[in-house]
């Protein structure tokens, strides 16, 4: 019996899936990916087999994870939004370099992003809607344009930080300090 849910419209050939994973509509699964539990896949993706995605993902409707791409927990991937994982893409080329992408837990990826392939996106870094990811992002940034390039600095929570002398205080009680190097980390 499974522990997971998988809309008559939606064809999972994976028996990996956890526990209280919802799969909706016209979404297709791969029989090698592994998906955690308490993910919530919306309708008209496509996840292909050498993909890895942690617990409690959000991933929005109308998303391909290609092979080479793992997603670790509580990440959101929001509508749309795709990753490449071939830089240098053509017809019928069997000798390809798949490249990997690795997005850190906690990080949410707007609506229409486009992640090029061998990114690494930080723990809890968000990219705004439509941007266009070309670089690795570091943890916590507020990052986005085309090409997307570090606005600040976000909390865990999602709210923007407004830093004093390298100290910043959200409004959910956590505390930031940035280091020399202009990483952000809870203080």
């Amino acid at each position: 019996m499974r522990n997971y849910f998988i809309h008559e419209k939606a064809w999972s050939e994976s028996n990996n899936i956890g526990e209280n994973t919802k799969i909706w509509a016209y979404t297709h699964i791969l029989p090698g990916a592994k998906i955690g539990s308490g993910c919530n896949i919306g309708e008209h993706c496509y996840i292909e087999n050498y993909v890895s995605i942690g617990n409690n993902v959000t991933i929005k409707n109308g998303i391909s994870i290609w092979d080479g791409i793992t997603i670790e927990d509580e990440v959101f991937l929001g509508p749309h939004m795709v990753f490449t994982n071939d830089i240098t893409p053509r017809s019928k080329n069997r000798d390809y370099l798949q490249v990997k992408t690795l997005v850190k837990k906690g990080a949410s990826i707007g609506a229409n992003v486009t992640i090029i392939g061998g990114c690494i996106i930080g723990q809890y870094a968000m990219i705004g809607a439509g941007s266009v990811v070309t670089k690795d992002v570091i943890e916590y940034s507020l990052s986005y344009g085309n090409p997307a390039r570090h606005k600040g600095f976000v909390c865990k929570c999602g709210n923007k930080l407004s830093f004093n002398e390298n100290n910043a205080l959200c409004s959910c009680g956590l505390r930031y300090i940035i280091d020399p190097n202009g990483y952000c980390h809870l203080n």
